[in-house]
C-alpha cells in the first residue's frame, strides 16, 4: 500500500540522534539572550562604530516610528517605500559614489537578490558565475539559488585573481559575474577587488562585492573597500552593503548602476515578495550614516581597535589572522577547544564569537573577535586577560582529552 514503506520510521527521534552526534562534535548552537545592561565586554557583535547604543539613532528611530508607524506595511512595490527609504537610498548612493542605491529588509536578501535576478535576466546568454571558496553563506546560497539550465557555478580558491580570470577566459558562456566578498566575516582579510575588477571588466563580466564587513570600517571616511580601491563609480560594479554592522541597525542596500536596480525592482523576488525594511530601521540607519558623515575618524578607530586586539592574541602564542578591517580570528582548530575557550572569556567577562563548522571549514574553529572604535586601553588589557584565560582553557581540554584516551 502506497505510504506503508517505512510506517515505523520515527522522524523526530532521527532528528534527536542527528544532534547529539552534533553535540559529540561540539557543533551544536544554542541561543543565549543578552541582558539589558550587561557588564560584559562585547568583543563578539558587529558594532564596528560603536553606534548601536548612541542615542542620536534611538531618537531617530523612534521619530521614524512616530511618523511612519512601526512597520513598512508591505512591500517595496505596494506601500513599503516612505519618503525617509528614498531619502535613505540616495544618501547611501551619494556617500558611496553609486549610481543608484536600493534598500533590503537585510543583507542576506540583499545578495540572494542581486546574484539571482542578474542570472535570470542574463540566463538567455548562458551565464557563468565564478564564486570564492570563502565567501559568505548569503552569497554561496544565492550561487546555489541561481543554478538553471545555462547557468553554471565555478568555485575558486579563495583570492585567486589568475584562476578567475582563467575562468572567465575559458567560458562558454556569453554573460558571466564574479561574487566576492570584500571583507571575510570570520578571517578578516581584504579580497584583491581591484584586480578582481580589471578581470572581470576585460572578459566583459559583472563583479559582485559584498562590503558588509568593510563599509563603514575601510576607505575614506568608511566608504568601503571598493571606494578605496578607485573602482566605486564603475558601472560594471554591484556593490551590496549591510546596514547592521557599521550603521548598527538592521536592513541592506545594493549600490549599483540604475540598470540593475530597475532589473532587481522588475524581476529580484527578494525585493518583490518581501515586506519593506521597518521605517525605524530606515531612520536609524540614516541617521548612523549622518554620524559617520561628520566624524570620518570613526572607521579609523574600529581598525586601530582590531590591530590591537590581533597584537594581544599573537603576544600569547596564539594563531591569529591579520586583519584588513574589524575582524581578527583567533584559530583553534578543534570546534571543542574553540568552544571551552569561548567559555574561558565569558567567565572573565568577555563576549566573543565562536565560528565552528559549517561557518569555517573542518579544523579552522576559532573565535573571531571584532574591533570597535570605542574600545579603550582598559578594554584591550581586559580581553588580554580573557584571551590567556581561554588559551589555557584550551590546553586544559586537550590534556584531559590525552588523559581519558590514555586511561586504560
Amino acid at each position: 500500500m502506497q505510504g506503508s514503506a517505512h510506517p515505523t520510521f520515527d522522524p523526530l527521534a532521527g532528528l534527536r540522534t542527528a544532534a547529539a552526534a552534533r553535540e559529540a562534535a561540539g557543533l551544536r548552537r544554542y541561543l543565549v539572550p543578552r541582558a539589558a545592561g550587561e557588564a560584559t565586554l562585547d568583543l563578539a557583535s558587529n558594532d564596528y562604530l560603536g553606534l548601536s547604543g548612541d542615542a542620536r539613532l534611538a531618537e531617530a528611530a523612534a521619530e521614524a516610528a512616530r511618523v511612519w508607524g512601526t512597520g513598512a506595511t508591505g512591500s517595496r512595490l505596494v506601500t513599503g517605500t516612505t519618503a525617509l527609504h528614498a531619502e535613505l537610498e540616495a544618501e547611501l548612493a551619494g556617500f558611496t559614489s553609486a549610481a543608484a542605491a536600493l534598500v533590503f529588509s537585510s543583507g542576506y536578501l540583499a545578495n540572494l537578490a542581486v546574484v539571482t535576478a542578474l542570472t535570470g535576466a542574463l540566463s538567455g546568454d548562458g551565464v557563468l558565475i565564478v564564486s570564492d571558496e570563502r565567501n559568505h553563506a548569503s552569497l554561496v546560497d544565492a550561487c546555489r539559488l541561481a543554478r538553471r539550465p545555462g547557468v553554471r557555478v565555478l568555485v575558486t580558491s579563495h583570492g585567486d585573481v589568475a584562476a578567475v580570470a582563467a575562468a572567465l577566459a575559458a567560458r562558454e558562456e556569453r554573460a558571466a559575474i564574479v561574487v566576492t566578498d570584500a571583507v571575510f566575516s570570520v578571517s578578516g582579510d581584504l579580497a584583491p577587488v581591484a584586480a578582481l575588477h580589471t578581470a572581470a571588466r576585460r572578459h566583459g563580466a559583472l563583479l559582485v562585492v559584498d562590503e558588509a564587513h568593510s563599509f563603514g570600517v575601510l576607505g575614506e571616511g568608511g566608504r568601503g573597500a571598493c571606494h578605496d580601491a578607485g573602482i566605486a563609480a564603475a558601472p560594471d560594479l554591484v556593490r551590496t552593503v549591510t546596514l547592521s554592522k557599521s550603521l548598527a541597525g538592521q536592513g541592506g542596500a545594493v549600490l549599483a548602476a540604475a540598470e540593475v536596480t530597475q532589473t532587481l525592482m522588475d524581476t529580484g523576488r527578494g525585493f518583490i515578495f518581501d515586506t519593506g525594511l521597518a521605517p525605524p530601521s530606515a531612520g536609524g540607519a540614516l541617521a548612523a550614516l549622518r554620524v559617520l558623515r561628520a566624524d570620518p575618524g570613526l572607521p579609523c578607530r574600529a581598525r586601530q581597535a582590531a590591530a590591537r586586539l590581533a597584537a594581544a592574541a599573537a603576544e600569547l602564542g596564539l594563531t591569529v589572522t591579520a586583519p584588513a578591517a574589524a575582524v581578527t580570528a583567533v584559530v583553534l582548530g578543534d570546534p571543542r577547544d574553540a568552544l571551552a575557550a569561548q567559555r574561558g572569556c565569558a567567565e572573565y567577562g568577555v563576549r566573543v564569537g565562536c565560528f565552528r563548522p559549517p561557518s569555517v571549514p573542518a579544523g579552522e574553529a576559532c573565535l573571531r573577535l571584532t574591533g570597535r572604535a570605542t574600545l579603550t586601553e582598559k578594554d584591550i588589557s581586559v580581553a588580554s586577560r580573557a584571551l590567556a584565560v581561554a588559551r589555557d582553557r584550551c590546553h586544559h581540554c586537550r590534556n584531559t582529552a590525552q588523559a581519558g584516551r590514555n586511561t586504560p
